[in-house]
């Protein structure tokens, strides 16, 4: 399959091809020149590079006419092998090339200087496997059989590994005669560009041993970039093409962004923690009546910006760029650059600790959780991240003004003004409390460390198996969680909000 740049090869190799051609029509597309000889070769080596970097297939290299002459074929087989490239194709045109579907006839080189460059390749690759193909382009020049089959026997004489027998017209007559004659003595490649219709398993069936899909990633690729270029250009907006094109984390994995992030654990310094983030999100909001009825409350806005999109740029702010958002209720709404998403499809049916519990797979080292319905201050989440115990909740200390379902939290230690901040413990979380007995509410923001996170995720398995497990609280796991291990409080006095009313939606603004 073609490829052109290290993404597409990427693709090419995901999708379950075990070869990339490395087409110099592609390649020179993708630079904006034409394809003939435009790019130098040391460009087109560069791209042979970047594809074999990130690639583990063969690559075999559409080398055009060799770039020169055979001391230019020597030098070009010598790079391809330092740079792990598994082979070149060449064609027995005259340098410059010009594409074989432009054009009528085009001279072909002359048979023995064409037979030298095959033997000067032989002749210099080290490895034994590298592969040599001499492309027959005798068809396209309007020559006949008997001149393409005599062709193709000196190159095989000339030690050829296999030769590509191409051909313009629209159905496989060429190669059907071709191969009536040529039989087996060396492998047989094609480029079924223009005959594409006809059947792969009648070239199998001719004993064909290769067939190269030629550009079709490269004019895909055009089609696409087209529709989206034009639409955002006449919508001057984003929102009609974000649910139809990959997402930036998916151009995160294309470039092995979770290879660099397992290298940096592993030899960056310690002493600067790098976090993750989750946020829950799956929630209507009912309570805001039609405000809520076609998108979810973390979308609802604070001073023309969503909810959700405070907190990323909040998390950004403070250097947290993973971010994973568990989506529920349309989810189809909440698609913003560079998140990972997690579905709950249950909203309705369940609480926040049910889709806490989906996105678990994110729940590891340094891990920031919180609920999307909340607005803070910057401070508030950099005392958090800065707290050096396994959990940490921020608890508000004050819970005079809060109605409705609270998560109280009783401590061993009440708020105070001291600069001294000694480790305060969570002892019990439930919205029953009294204000009397309750040391604060518990505001929906969190983090653990590595040993805190798998305390988490062994607490979040052992509730699954619960029957009432699609309606436990968040209170339910920390309850859980303080009875085996210390969950730290990290208190504040206001600077956040969460957003129940149309009333809290106002005040959320005096604070972004």
């Amino acid at each position: 399959m073609e490829a052109h740049n290290g993404l597409s090869a990427r693709i090419v190799e995901e999708a379950g091809f075990t070869g990339i051609w490395g087409s110099g029509l592609s390649i020179s597309a993708a630079l904006g020149v034409r394809d003939n000889n435009e790019a130098s070769w040391t460009q087109v080596l560069d791209v042979m590079e970047f594809m074999s970097d990130v690639t583990s297939i063969p690559i075999l290299l559409d080398g055009d006419t060799g770039y020169g002459n055979f001391n230019n074929m020597r030098r070009l087989v010598t790079k391809l092998e330092q740079r792990g490239v598994a082979g070149v194709c060449i064609e027995d045109k005259l340098f410059p090339k010009t594409n074989s579907f432009l054009g009528d006839a085009q001279p072909l080189a002359d048979v023995d200087e064409f037979c030298g460059k095959i033997k000067a390749a032989k002749d210099t690759h080290r490895d034994d496997d590298f592969v040599v193909v001499a492309r027959l382009e005798g068809f396209i020049a309007g020559w006949g059989l008997k001149d393409v089959l005599k062709r193709a026997e000196a190159y095989h004489a000339a030690g050829a590994d296999a030769v590509l027998v191409h051909s313009k017209k629209s159905n496989p007559s060429d190669i059907d005669a071709f191969m009536a004659e040529w039989g087996s003595r060396l492998p047989v490649v094609i480029v079924p560009t223009k005959y594409y219709s006809t059947p792969t398993d009648h070239f199998r069936g001719l004993g064909i041993s290769l067939a190269i899909w030629a550009n079709h990633n490269v004019r895909s690729a055009i089609t696409a970039m087209r529709s989206t270029s034009a639409r955002i250009f006449a919508d001057q907006s984003l929102a009609g093409v974000e649910g139809t094109i990959a997402t930036v984390s998916e151009i995160f994995h294309l470039q092995g962004a979770d290879e660099l992030e397992e290298a940096e654990s592993k030899y960056l310094p310690t002493s600067g923690k790098k976090y993750n983030a989750v946020v829950l999100a799956a929630s209507q909001g009912e309570k805001f009546g039609d405000l809520t009825k076609d998108v979810p409350k973390a979308l609802l806005r604070v001073n023309g910006t969503p909810i959700i999109s405070t907190q990323l740029e909040a998390f950004n702010r403070m250097g947290i760029t993973d971010i994973t958002v568990v989506r529920g209720f349309r989810k189809e709404t909440i698609a913003f650059p560079g998140i990972r998403t997690v579905d709950n499809d249950d909203h309705a049916e369940t609480k926040e600790l049910f889709s806490l519990h989906a996105a678990r797979a994110s729940i590891k080292g340094n891990t920031v959780i919180s609920y999307g319905d909340i607005v803070f201050k910057d401070h508030v989440l950099h005392e958090l991240i800065n707290t050096e115990t396994d959990i940490s909740i921020v608890v508000d200390a004050d819970t005079s003004s809060r109605n409705g379902y609270t998560d109280f939290v009783r401590t061993d230690k009440p708020w105070t003004r001291s600069a001294l901040n000694p480790v305060v413990k969570l002892k019990e979380m439930s919205a029953l409390l009294s204000h009397g007995d309750a040391q604060g509410e518990f505001i929906g923001l969190w983090k653990v460390n590595s040993k805190g996170a798998a305390a988490v995720n062994e607490a979040l398995e052992r509730l699954s198996q619960r029957e009432d497990f699609r309606t436990l609280r968040m209170a339910d796991l920390f309850n859980e969680l303080a009875a085996t291990s210390v969950v730290s409080v990290v208190y504040t006095r206001g600077a956040w909000i969460d957003i129940d009313s149309v009333v809290d939606l106002m005040q959320a603004s005096e604070l972004t």
